[in-house]
């Protein structure tokens, strides 16, 4: 500890700097929890979409939107643009959009 007691004081230096990783440990357990359970998905294809499924929703939460609100979106727009999606459109699609935030929340 002494060896990289820099390292371990640099919060104190920086006020912006979280003490602990508790933040990020709460924030991936969730994952955590749901590995066990995509065992049990029947196929590599279904854990494939739970995956793809708790990626939009961890996505969705992070960015201040809430997930059910941002899915219906996602699935109206994408609709809409089926066969002619362009990086435009999947961009006004992303969860850091600031337009979603009046419609997500």
């Amino acid at each position: 500890m002494l060896a990289r007691k820099e390292e371990l004081s640099s919060y104190l230096d920086n006020g912006s700097l979280p003490m602990t990783n508790s933040l990020a440990e709460r924030t991936i357990r969730n994952f955590a929890v749901g590995r066990n359970n995509w065992l049990f998905s029947g196929s590599p294809r279904g854990a494939k979409a739970c995956g793809v499924l708790y990626s939009i929703v961890e996505s969705a939460k992070a960015n201040g939107l809430i997930p059910y609100k941002y899915i219906l979106h996602l699935l109206k727009e994408l609709s809409r643009h089926a066969g002619k999606l362009t990086s435009e459109i999947l961009e006004q699609c992303m969860p850091w959009n600031p337009n979603l935030i009046s419609i997500c929340q």
